[in-house]
């Protein structure tokens, strides 16, 4: 892992670049996520939500506790146990008590499930190409392993804030 590097706003050139990629994060996640790409991926007549897919790629591998789950998703357990409810009511996935322990709650992707995962997978596979299309090999290596950086160091920098003095003092009590 790379030390921080200093990263003056007073300098323009550094409060550029940290403008360009605030923007683009906010495109990616409002101004870019279309309708038409939300629809291609998801489906029109019974659409999952992009968080019904999250649940299913982790679940697509392996059954899951729903404390794995959520953690996985990295969201709490009780909107967790929301997901899953929605997904277990959409006939996406079943809940079963746990062969080593009957209080704990399972969760596994059912045949329906995983027959919509395999669909928006393979759409998913197409809106990839087409956008990974605009980039050169080199570029979309180079892409890839910034974009691994990026999400760990967004991770890293988050749970140093949630950690900070001034973090707590502003949660509510």
């Amino acid at each position: 892992m790379r030390e921080n590097e200093q990263v003056d706003f007073g300098n323009p050139v550094d409060r550029a670049h940290a403008s360009r990629i605030g923007r683009a994060w906010i495109e990616i996640r409002r101004g870019a996520w279309t309708q038409n790409l939300r629809i291609h991926l998801f489906g029109d007549d019974d659409p999952l939500e992009p968080g019904q897919m999250d649940a299913l790629d982790v679940l697509v591998r392996r059954d899951r506790t729903m404390k794995e789950l959520a953690d996985r998703l990295r969201i709490d357990p009780s909107s967790a146990t929301r997901a899953v409810q929605r997904l277990v009511a959409d006939g996406l996935a079943d809940r079963y008590p746990s062969p080593d322990d009957g209080r704990i709650v399972m969760v596994k992707i059912s045949e329906s499930g995983r027959a919509r995962h395999g669909v928006v997978d393979e759409r998913r596979a197409e809106a990839m190409a087409l956008i990974l299309g605009r980039f050169t090999p080199d570029e979309r290596s180079e892409l890839a392993d910034l974009l691994d950086r990026f999400v760990q160091a967004v991770d890293d920098s988050g749970d140093r804030l949630a950690r900070s003095p001034m973090m707590s003092r502003s949660q509510p009590s």
